[in-house]
C-alpha cells in the first residue's frame, strides 16, 4: 500500500516536472500563410494570419490546429520517453 503511494507521489513529480519542461516547447506550424505557435502544453502562444480572407480562414484554421497538435503530441511522447517513460509504474 505505501509503495503504491510512493509509486503514485513520484509519477505527480515527475508529471509536474514535464508540465514544466512542456511549457518551455514550442511548435509552429504554417498552411496558406497563417502561421499557429502552441507549447508543448498545447496551449496556443502566437497565431499570425496574415492577408488570409475569412472564407481562407475557415478552410485553413481547422487543418493547421490539428496538425500542429499533433507534432506538440510526438514532442510530448518524445519528452516521456526521454525521462524514463511510464513503465516504471506499474500497477
Amino acid at each position: 500500500m505505501f509503495n503504491k503511494l510512493k509509486q503514485f507521489k513520484e509519477m505527480r513529480s515527475q508529471a509536474k516536472t514535464l508540465q514544466s519542461a512542456l511549457a518551455d516547447e514550442q511548435v509552429s506550424g504554417e498552411k496558406g500563410g497563417v502561421k499557429l505557435t502552441i507549447n508543448g502544453n498545447m496551449e496556443v502562444t502566437k497565431l499570425e494570419l496574415g492577408n488570409a480572407s475569412t472564407a481562407d480562414l475557415q478552410k485553413i484554421l481547422p487543418n493547421l490546429f490539428n496538425d500542429t497538435i499533433k507534432k506538440a503530441q510526438r514532442l510530448m511522447a518524445e519528452k516521456i520517453q526521454s525521462m524514463g517513460g511510464m513503465d516504471k509504474f506499474k500497477y
